[in-house]
């Protein structure tokens, strides 16, 4: 079995929100110096390249694009969550380039991947930033593997704590990408009710599963098994992409639900094995949210030691 591909750059690490920002540089240190103090076997690290910004704009609108260019080097306050600093643009460009690459590799028949990047980029929409995220990072990955002869549909998961507005949005009247979505319901940003199914062609390929406050693994597994499950297995996807964030972590500091670092291992158990069955385990995992450093570094490690088993 081929080596699962960790992808990641430590100039990620110039995007300084703040110090008192969630979205901090230690989240990726945590995640690196775990990975470096105990190194996992079975595992390759890579750099990564910045995307191509044809491929950002694929899936953004020019003057998003052209806006952030324009802040290139400098620091700028884009919404009331959402700060850019002097680093900030290359990280983007170098997150959004991680998960190309890690989609790529898995297509090309190298095994599973992870993107471990920032910022983040599910909450950003195509004409603007938001929620901490400046490029939409896993959209942006899909975007490129549909471009591809021999992948006509894209699966995307995101098990992050928050609903993946921006994601929804780009894709919900298309029906090349199903897009699910286990969240924290009655939270921020406000979407991913279970009625927002999709809109015209698209209709039936967005799958919401929003969950109580308080809810945990159980809950989360059973979100898996009623309604991703099903859904995926009727799509017949070519890839599957994870927006796969650590913010429903019981420590994480930012929301209320009560998953565990071995209920992250057992969802991505899950979609490997539905990657397996659906696209000879054509799959790839994009780092997205987790504020306890602690928390986040070791549901990494749970994650990447389920894809190597």
């Amino acid at each position: 079995m081929p080596d699962v591909l960790l992808i990641s750059d430590e100039r990620m690490l110039e995007h300084r929100p703040g110090a008192a920002h969630p979205e901090r540089p230690e989240r990726l240190e945590a995640i690196l110096a775990d990975l470096d103090a105990r190194p996992i076997a079975g595992t390759r690290r890579e750099s990564a390249s910045p995307a191509a910004r044809e491929a950002i704009e694929r899936v953004h609108r020019l003057g998003h694009v052209q806006a952030m260019e324009a802040i290139r080097g400098r620091g700028a306050f884009l919404d009331q969550d959402t700060v850019a600093s002097e680093g900030s643009i290359p990280a983007a460009y170098l997150a959004a380039g991680a998960a190309i690459r890690a989609a790529e590799h898995t297509l090309d028949g190298g095994g599973p991947a992870f993107a471990l990047g920032r910022p983040p980029g599910h909450h950003a929409e195509r004409r603007h930033a938001m929620g901490f995220c400046l490029f939409n990072n896993v959209a942006i990955a899909a975007a490129q593997a549909l471009e591809r002869s021999d992948v006509e549909r894209v699966l995307i998961v995101d098990w992050d704590v928050h609903h993946g507005n921006g994601t929804q949005h780009i894709f919900e009247d298309r029906d090349d990408v199903l897009f699910f979505s286990a969240h924290q319901g009655d939270f921020y940003p406000g979407t991913g009710l279970v009625e927002e199914r999709g809109r015209g062609r698209g209709e039936g390929f967005t799958v919401n599963a929003p969950l109580r406050s308080g809810a945990g693994d159980d809950e989360l597994r059973a979100a898996f098994l009623g309604r991703l499950i099903p859904a995926a297995q009727s799509f017949g996807p070519d890839l599957v992409l994870v927006s796969a964030g650590f913010d429903a972590h019981v420590d994480d500091p930012l929301a209320g639900l009560r998953a565990t670092s071995q209920g992250f291992a057992t969802l991505t158990r899950m979609v490997r094995d539905l990657a397996v069955e659906e696209c000879d385990g054509r799959l790839a995992l994009v780092l997205e949210g987790g504020y306890d450093t602690i928390a986040l570094a070791k549901s990494v490690r749970a994650c990447i030691e389920e894809l190597v088993c």
